[in-house]
């Protein structure tokens, strides 16, 4: 890491670049996960503005590496093995519908395929419009079990069972039972 001046803050934008650009992100595909605006991101990126620690800490989360590695113009060594522990697993919190949805695939491959562990308390619901034409999703209930409603029609997953379904129309899972139930979700988009 180059050393910092004492009177000048450290200059982010190069590295958010290289980091949003290597996992294949438009501006506006990182401003929907790490909830930054595009001009502000535009901003940092041209060195016209500096991020709040909260912001780069958002913006870390949301391309799944350490807040240190955005303060730093160096090119990191490619690891053999990366793991993120649980508090870098970037989250959509929806706790006025009653869930949690972490994101475990990489940024770089968000709107091809994504996997999530989806969380939902007692009477939670997940419901999403219609996604691109083709994309299918695939769930599979780990604990408790889950009502799933596509298109008007609904049927029960129970625990261990997988669900697959057209992801490209009105879609909900719910969770109608007395205690919390979790699946892993998967969505390929064509």
């Amino acid at each position: 890491m180059k050393a910092v001046s004492n009177n000048a803050p450290p200059e982010v934008g190069a590295a958010l670049q290289r980091l949003r650009l290597a996992r294949g992100l438009t501006l506006e595909d990182l401003s929907r996960i790490a909830g930054v605006s595009k001009s502000m991101l535009s901003q940092i990126e041209r060195e016209k503005a500096n991020p709040t620690i909260a912001i780069t800490w958002r913006l870390a989360n949301a391309l799944g590496v350490q807040i240190g590695e955005l303060l730093s113009d160096a090119e990191k060594a490619v690891e053999t093995i990366r793991v993120l522990d649980a508090h870098e697993t970037p989250t959509l919190p929806g706790a006025h519908a009653g869930y949690l949805l972490r994101i475990l695939g990489p940024m770089e491959l968000a709107g091809k395929y994504e996997w999530y562990e989806l969380t939902l308390a007692p009477g939670g619901e997940l419901v999403s419009q219609a996604h691109d034409p083709g994309t299918t999703e695939h769930l599979t209930v780990l604990h408790g079990s889950v009502e799933l409603e596509v298109a008007g029609s609904k049927r029960k997953v129970k625990l261990g069972g997988t669900a697959r379904y057209a992801g490209d129309q009105d879609h909900a899972i719910r969770n109608p039972g007395k205690s919390e139930a979790k699946g892993l979700l998967v969505v390929i988009h064509r």
